[in-house]
């Protein structure tokens, strides 16, 4: 069992919100590419990061979006359709949103509109 798993989600929330925020997006922007992804609505999200809710439970509580399997490429240095472990698959699929985001991604693409 990898130990992100066992982390909370709202322990790497901020370090997600720095990243696009750096790079001028904003926290709105990262909780509606998280509330894509997951099918939570906002307070959901905010609840999640309240109890300090672990990424294997967020995502075991997540509704994917479907057209999450539309993400593609490398994140970390890891193709993401080599990851063979689903909940470290869902994990990536979070990180790579978050890197296109800070990227200047248009939000259409980035949610695979």
């Amino acid at each position: 069992m990898h130990r992100i798993f066992t982390t909370s989600v709202a322990s790497v929330y901020p370090h997600y919100v720095a990243k696009a925020e750096r790079k001028g997006r904003t926290k709105a922007e990262v909780d509606e590419v998280i509330t894509w992804l997951t099918g939570f609505d906002q307070t959901e999200l905010d609840r999640h990061l309240a109890e300090e809710t672990t990424f294997a439970d967020f995502f075991d509580a997540a509704e994917l979006n479907p057209a999450a399997e539309l993400i593609t490429g490398s994140i970390c240095g890891v193709r993401i359709a080599e990851i063979e472990d689903p909940l470290m698959k869902k994990i990536r699929y979070l990180d790579k949103l978050v890197d296109e985001l800070a990227k200047g991604k248009a939000m259409e693409k980035v949610l695979r509109g």
